[in-house]
């Protein structure tokens, strides 16, 4: 969800800024940097104010906030770590003749033990005139604090402890962790966790005479700060609960029902423990009503499946429909890449095989033969594939799909071997994002010795070269840069994807995007106007 440009009043002109705030949250004590702006600046000279600076044309916030902290303070991500992004605001100040668009983000420092150099690292520009550390909640607006327009607003946004008691932020926060550092449940299971923080927040908020503001602000941070790749879920999660919520509290009484409000949450944990039941349902009809017929005319006794990381639904739904597919139809071809690096599709392949021999007797007449391909090896897995079964994370307005890296390489690969393979996307609806986020969205990098854990195992000849390069090496005599990527989810366009298995059925990219709109309209109404 993008914040649209309030109207702009005459004669002021429209600028949008990034607004980088730096934190040392070492020892628990959590300070920020605020940085006096030199006389030299154009606009609100001498005043404290964060890391700021204009958005390019085509460019995304996120970018010109990074570009804007190496210009201004020489820090890069060997030294920092994003943290938080804030919500998007508008104000106008007619003093500069602007209107400001602002979008705050919150960066960490990075101590030694993460081979960042911690403040020692920070290297002002001609633009500042010095730097010092400020206990975040003493930041004010107002005339004697010395700060840029709207300095505490912004850092409110990525600073919600601000607005919160200490028994909600702390709720918040541990939340938010939890999210950031699971890197082994999918996003139903993510989603499960936002809203269970979600309630933890809620049941502190009851004497809080802004709670329904800051219950929505609570859910912008558990959308956007927890798992964003994987927070379509979450926020539709968040927004179904908050119009549960909008409902009662807008019958007639003197305070609200909280009893009732978190009872709210409680239904739609306990509600969403159905859905894959549904999914599996409509997989089960679609291979009944689609394809069996295809298959008797062929003589084909063998269902041939390829898929890869890790979903209970993809699982249960092959098991489920194997199981419901005629007697001749006998054998099951299951292929599995491997999914590195954390290697979720071989743990697939073994909860595979333990369901199908939990389900099949040697006396059932069902046969499995279960394969897993290394991911460098999925042309070989995709030779004579009925179905490509894939996940999804999230799912794009445009019918394009999020999904494990790996995903667009199998798919493109099938497609290639095979005209007649089937790509089907698995996923509740929950995972469909409102329109702009496929271009919004920023591949999530996530830790390399994930990946070179592996080499490091095998003992790979010049893996502490690789090391030290990517540890910064020695500066001071090289001139060289070592980056290892390790990038999670990758998109899967539209136009390769056959099918979408969901609880209401099999659907089309035209009810996605449908489906789309709705989920914009209820983020516009509920989290638009913070």
């Amino acid at each position: 969800m993008s914040d649209q440009h309030s109207e702009c009043p005459a004669g002021l002109q429209r600028r949008s800024v990034v607004s980088s705030f730096i934190f040392s949250v070492a020892n628990g004590c959590p300070r920020v940097a605020l940085f006096r702006r030199s006389d030299k600046v154009r606009t609100y000279r001498n005043h404290l104010a964060p890391i700021s600076g204009g958005i390019e044309q085509h460019e995304l916030p996120i970018t010109a906030a990074w570009r804007e902290l190496k210009e201004e303070t020489g820090l890069t991500s060997k030294d920092m770590a994003l943290w938080r992004h804030g919500k998007p605001y508008t104000f106008s100040d007619s003093s500069v003749g602007r209107q400001w668009t602002i979008y705050p983000f919150a960066f960490r420092l990075k101590g030694p033990d993460e081979g960042g150099s911690g403040e020692a690292a920070i290297k002002i520009d001609w633009e500042h005139e010095g730097w010092s550390w400020y206990d975040p909640n003493q930041v004010v607006d107002d005339g004697h604090f010395g700060g840029v327009p709207r300095l505490a607003e912004s850092l409110r946004r990525v600073w919600f402890e601000m607005g919160m008691n200490d028994d909600a932020s702390r709720a918040l926060r541990s939340g938010l962790e939890q999210l950031k550092t699971d890197h082994s449940s999918g996003s139903h299971e993510l989603t499960s966790i936002a809203l269970k923080a979600f309630r933890d927040v809620l049941a502190h908020l009851e004497d809080d005479p802004k709670w329904w503001e800051t219950t929505r602000i609570a859910a912008w941070h558990l959308w956007k700060n927890g798992r964003e790749s994987m927070g379509s879920a979450t926020l539709n999660a968040l927004l179904a609960v908050l119009a549960d919520i909008d409902k009662i509290t807008s019958q007639k009484s003197e305070k609200p029902q909280w009893d009732r409000i978190l009872t709210v949450v409680d239904h739609h944990l306990e509600r969403r423990r159905e859905t894959a039941s549904h999914i599996k349902d409509a997989f089960n009809a679609y291979l009944q009503e689609e394809y069996l017929p295809v298959f008797r005319e062929q003589g084909k006794n063998t269902l041939t499946l390829l898929t890869l990381s890790a979903s209970s639904t993809i699982r249960d739904s092959i098991l489920d429909a194997f199981a419901s597919l005629p007697i001749s139809i006998s054998h099951l071809d299951l292929r599995v890449l491997e999914s590195r690096p954390l290697f979720e599709g071989a743990s697939m392949a073994s909860s595979l095989l333990s369901g199908f021999e939990s389900k099949f007797s040697p006396s059932s007449g069902r046969h499995l033969t279960l394969s897993v391909y290394t991911d460098a090896s999925v042309a070989l897995a995709a030779k004579d594939v009925d179905f490509v079964l894939l996940g999804a994370d999230r799912i794009a307005s445009s019918g394009s799909v999020s999904n494990k890296t790996g995903s667009l390489p199998a798919v493109l690969c099938v497609k290639h071997m095979s005209s007649s393979v089937q790509v089907l996307v698995f996923g509740e609806l929950e995972k469909v994002a409102e329109p702009g986020a496929e271009d919004d969205h920023q591949p999530e990098e996530n830790d390399p010795m994930e990946v070179m854990s592996a080499w490091v195992d095998c003992g790979i000849k010049g893996v502490n070269v690789l090391q030290e390069g990517l540890r910064g090496g020695h500066p001071e005599t090289s001139s060289s840069h070592v980056e290892v990527k390790n990038v999670y989810f990758e998109w899967v366009k539209a136009d390769l994807v056959d099918a979408f298995i969901t609880e209401d059925g099999t659907l089309g990219v035209t009810d996605i995007y449908q489906r789309a709109l709705k989920v914009k309209q209820r983020a516009d109404r509920y989290l638009g106007p913070l």
